[in-house]
């Protein structure tokens, strides 16, 4: 008989890597049907890397680039940069920690495409600073087929990112993702036109940005400020502030500490009546 898969404290868990592969085995004994992936997937690997790049192999591998080949890529990347292994536990983390729907480590690793898709951009963004910078697009155009997030291999992004759900959202070459930031579905950091060069938002530290936000053009977004969903964001937004509306207009300043940590998405009470 299958069993529930047992709730961690994120207070009290052990290292990331050391709990994955105890929830791993714990969810092979509590579903044999699943046994053989979680072997291949997590338990057959030394460390959180390897098991990461033969992820990220098994799901965007093709006919034209086949996993074998993608996985030696991530290998080279981890292996030249750890920061990216780091960088990807603290991503894990995050995810962990911001959502509710979250069990624990093995549930975002095996199925959760927003984590897979920014992992999936890290890679891609090593690879364009590399120089591979035809290769770092295929990554971004199978991380759009597969995943349906289109994010650009130039894109900078900080650590501990949270990407939820994922579906729908793109991020422009020039833009700029600060640390501990919590994006939802559909939100898009693009760009006001056809203009070249510097073009796209810049978004601070530990911002929360709403389902179905648009920030548009080279602005920025104040540390520890919040995009309510469905705005779309023309001006730049202050720290510590809150954006709704189109246009989009500040209507809490300032608003919770850490908006993307708590994934506040409340408005201002005196807001309500403004709202249709």
């Amino acid at each position: 008989m299958s069993q529930r898969l047992e709730v961690i404290d994120p207070s009290v868990a052990p290292p990331v890597w050391a709990a994955l592969r105890m929830e791993a085995e714990r969810a092979a004994k509590a579903e044999p049907a699943l046994a053989s992936l979680l072997n291949a997937v997590v338990l057959s690997h030394d460390d959180l890397g390897a098991a990461l790049s033969y992820q990220l192999a098994r799901k965007l591998g093709d006919q034209e680039l086949r996993a074998m080949s993608l996985r030696e890529l991530a290998d080279a990347a981890y292996r030249n940069d750890p920061r990216l292994v780091d960088i990807a536990e603290a991503d894990l983390k995050a995810v962990f920690e911001r959502d509710p729907a979250c069990k624990g480590y093995v549930q975002p690793f095996l199925f959760f495409k927003g984590f897979q898709a920014l992992q999936t951009q890290r890679v891609a963004h090593w690879l364009w600073h590399q120089g591979r910078e035809t290769i770092a697009l295929y990554l971004q155009s199978r991380m759009s087929e597969i995943f349906q997030v289109d994010i650009h291999p130039a894109t900078k992004i900080g650590s501990g990112v949270f990407i939820d759900h994922g579906t729908g959202i793109v991020i422009g070459e020039t833009a700029v993702i600060g640390n501990d930031v919590s994006l939802l579905q559909g939100v898009t950091l693009g760009g006001t036109g056809a203009e070249r060069g510097d073009r796209h938002p810049k978004i601070g530290n530990g911002v929360l940005l709403g389902a179905g936000a648009k920030v548009l053009g080279n602005i920025t977004i104040g540390d520890y400020a919040k995009v309510a969903s469905g705005s779309v964001v023309l001006k730049p937004v202050p720290p510590h502030c809150t954006a709704a509306g189109v246009p989009a207009r500040l209507v809490n300043c300032p608003t919770c500490e850490e908006p993307a940590r708590s994934m506040d998405h409340t408005l201002a009470e005196a807001v309500y009546d403004y709202v249709i």
